[in-house]
């Protein structure tokens, strides 16, 4: 059963759903996304197995907005946060996309509440997107968001200038994005599992680098694009078989 809850943190309402039992896995959706369109393919098959704690982030979906941008750091404090209120302890923490910087974040910022993190393609430097990648978000415009997002979003929220406002703060955030340290992945301790599409936004290589650098981690590159591993809405391939081997793989390194 699904029971959507809204929880006061560092200053917003922050939407959460639950579902399923037993030991604690938080998803974390991409930019401009909400629980249903990155996960909605996925999430009833992890619920067979976890208590599932599945978030929307500032501005995204039923969760409100704060008066500052969104940075990469504040998703990871807000989830952090939330995690203390429900009195999870520790949790298996999953992120896609821009979920997955905020995973990383989490693990950086707030190893204490980290037991193992699924970081499916994410980036910490400017050189690990697709060349080309910040030159289209400079020029990003809400009438070239992908349709199922932005139907999604007003679903939720039939609010265009709050739609447009998640938008150009997503846009803006990802211009302005800084190079993370090397030295800050090195000092993740929880054990990591990197995923990443071989025709993904994020470069291959890069997701090679990230592995590397995580004393703790493992790798894996699955045929497709961005988020169609996951049976993301925008590009899930019908019938497709990819949502449930992920689902596998994920429960395996989750397992042992």
């Amino acid at each position: 059963m699904t029971t959507g809850n809204y929880a006061s943190v560092n200053g917003i309402k922050m939407y959460y759903e639950i579902h399923g039992e037993g030991k604690p896995l938080v998803l974390i959706h991409g930019g401009g996304s909400t629980i249903e369109t990155t996960f909605g393919r996925i999430l009833p098959l992890f619920a067979q197995h976890y208590k599932v704690i599945a978030v929307e982030l500032q501005a995204h979906g039923h969760t409100s907005d704060r008066d500052a941008p969104e940075t990469f750091e504040q998703d990871a404090d807000d989830v952090a946060a939330l995690l203390k209120q429900l009195n999870i302890s520790r949790a298996y923490i999953f992120g896609f996309s821009n979920g997955g910087s905020t995973t990383l974040q989490i693990a950086i910022r707030h190893p204490e509440v980290v037991d193992k993190i699924i970081v499916a393609s994410a980036a910490y430097l400017r050189e690990g997107l697709m060349p080309g990648f910040f030159d289209m978000m400079q020029h990003a415009s809400l009438e070239n968001m992908p349709q199922p997002l932005k139907d999604a979003f007003l679903k939720i929220n039939p609010d265009t200038a709050a739609l447009r406002n998640m938008h150009d703060k997503d846009a803006a955030r990802m211009v302005a994005f800084k190079d993370w340290k090397d030295s800050d992945l090195q000092s993740i301790k929880a054990p990591a599992l990197i995923m990443n599409a071989d025709k993904d936004v994020v470069l291959n290589e890069h997701a090679l680098k990230m592995s590397k650098l995580i004393p703790n981690a493992g790798l894996i590159i699955l045929p497709g694009v961005h988020g169609a591993f996951l049976g993301d809405v925008c590009t899930a391939v019908p019938g497709s078989k990819m949502p449930e081997i992920t689902v596998a793989l994920v429960q395996e390194f989750l397992e042992k």
